[in-house]
């Protein structure tokens, strides 16, 4: 159980928010009159009140709502819940999509003390159910009723398709077929064949969201831009290879060039990343190898099944 010490707001990005004592959160919204309200994934923002008053006892006098927080609680690691975790408070529920983020450019309070919290101990949610958050109203973790579907990410590789000079048709149908096979595609991304992009999109994706699935197709062959796999191994916390090597078994009945493509199969954290060759019909191809397998292979790295062996 924790508290609600203070609830904060601010008329537009980039600057401090202020403690304004209640809000009113609206459902897939925010907070009302929030400039980080909207239609997506970092809807409401929360910091654990002791991890300020730890870095308050390194000299660095911030108020709640210094660090862009919209709500400061007691008695929570926030950065130790996993994504997905349901926060109840009074009528509003609120469901953390996002660990941590991105820090583009150093704040004033980084520019003070050479550091920020709110980039490794901020978390982010969306609002579920909607109502009004007091201060000093308390909160508590919720128990989901239901199974949780897993989440999933498509991503993209192509020169073309980036620049616009080319319509991307594999991921569309990529994520056709996941949410046809109840998965939620939270994200598609269309990227250059650049590895550095791919590496922090992986990253990011894996660490901050904490998704089940991703895929990418594109950029697995010889062609020396098709770099997806080397991206992707350089993010893996572990290999899983005989997905790939499924993929291209499989595919070896329809052409032999499947023995060409690279692509590779990977873990991040408890992420399953795994490379598509670019064409729709080889992208179907492949997720028929796989699609009845990973469920299983995923409950696995969220610790929801037992590993089994045939007798």
């Amino acid at each position: 159980m924790g508290k609600v010490i203070a609830v904060c707001t601010s008329d537009r990005r980039g600057i401090q928010k202020k403690d304004v004592q209640s809000g009113y959160f609206s459902a897939d919204w925010g907070i009302d009159g929030d400039a980080h309200a909207g239609h997506w994934l970092r809807q409401v923002s929360l910091l654990s009140a002791d991890k300020i008053a730890a870095f308050n006892e390194k000299g660095a006098g911030v108020v709640p709502g210094a660090f862009g927080e919209n709500l400061v609680v007691e008695g929570f690691d926030f950065r130790a819940l996993p994504a997905g975790t349901l926060l109840r408070c009074g009528d509003v529920l609120l469901e953390m999509t996002q660990i941590g983020k991105e820090c583009h450019s150093h704040c004033e309070i980084f520019k003070k003390m050479g550091d920020c919290i709110m980039p490794r101990e901020g978390v982010f949610a969306r609002v579920l159910e909607p109502g009004e958050i007091h201060v000093g109203d308390e909160m508590a973790i919720e128990p989901r009723r239901g199974v949780r579907p897993w989440q999933a990410a498509v991503i993209t590789l192509s020169d073309k398709g980036a620049r616009g000079e080319r319509v991307d048709e594999s991921g569309p149908a990529i994520a056709r077929r996941l949410t046809e096979s109840g998965y939620e595609v939270v994200e598609q991304l269309l990227l250059a064949d650049e590895q550095g992009p791919l590496k922090a999109a992986l990253i990011r994706l894996c660490d901050q969201r904490q998704l089940d699935l991703i895929l990418t197709t594109g950029g697995t062959g010889f062609s020396p831009r098709d770099t997806t796999p080397e991206a992707t191994l350089a993010v893996a916390t572990r290999l899983a290879p005989g997905i790939a090597e499924a993929i291209r078994a499989q595919s070896m009945k329809y052409t032999h060039h499947a023995m060409l493509s690279r692509g590779a199969s990977v873990i991040r954290g408890k992420t399953l990343i795994i490379n598509l060759p670019g064409s729709p019909k080889a992208c179907m191809e492949s997720m028929d190898v796989f699609m009845d397998t990973i469920p299983h292979a995923m409950g696995l790295l969220r610790n929801e099944v037992q590993d089994c062996a045939r007798t």
